[in-house]
């Protein structure tokens, strides 16, 4: 019966998908709600193109979310550019959730171990950014996107990483994590090549089966 909840008939049914869908969808929202003050003070202290890169984990929610109406609205041609388009959304879909997902988990609990005081959202938040991880890895061997599409979505990851901590546009941290900067910019950094790995073992897996 267990076995049943991880089949590709369960996961990839309709009623499972539309539950997934809504579920992202609104935690897409809150995010960008939660960013709602980064967002502004960027948009008042920085160059108008830099705002693309301060919502990290509702960004990757909303590839995620777009990557499941591919399942529940499968394209009718699967060639060119919506072949194209579609491998680049599911690549950023997960590597972008998985990344995001440990980074957010990570500094929580990071800033707890130096101090910071925890609140219901901080539980909220670790158990719904793991979800984000786990969702993905597991809808990875029912997309299409491969080895080339996740190096490009990579790419756009390590990007991210350059401009939020040369322009200093990284999510807020607890203030307990201030004076560890560098040691948090270079485990985002980690963490992006440490995405692309998880996501290429799947695939791998997803080659054999």
């Amino acid at each position: 019966m267990l076995s049943y909840f991880w089949s590709r008939e369960f996961l990839l049914s309709r009623p499972f998908l539309w539950l997934l869908f809504i579920v992202n969808l609104g935690g897409t929202v809150y995010g960008y709600i939660w960013y709602e003050s980064q967002l502004v003070a960027t948009l008042e202290t920085h160059p108008l193109w830099q705002i693309v890169f301060v919502p990290d984990s509702p960004t990757a929610s909303l590839f995620f979310t777009i990557a499941l109406l591919y399942f529940l609205f499968p394209p009718q041609k699967s060639y060119g550019l919506v072949k194209v388009g579609r491998s680049i959304i599911e690549a950023l879909a997960v590597v972008c959730s998985v990344k995001y997902g440990i980074w957010a988990v990570s500094m929580i609990v990071a800033g707890a171990w130096q101090g910071a005081e925890l609140h219901w959202q901080h539980y909220m938040l670790i158990a719904s950014h793991l979800g984000m991880a786990f969702e993905a890895l597991l809808f990875f061997r029912f997309m299409k996107a491969g080895v080339v599409a996740l190096i490009a979505a990579t790419c756009w990851l390590l990007l991210n990483d350059t401009v939020d901590y040369t322009f200093g546009i990284y999510p807020y941290l607890a203030d307990e994590l201030n004076d560890d900067l560098s040691a948090v910019r270079a485990f985002t950094y980690g963490l992006s090549l440490f995405s692309l790995g998880a996501a290429l073992l799947v695939w791998r897996f997803r080659k054999k089966v």
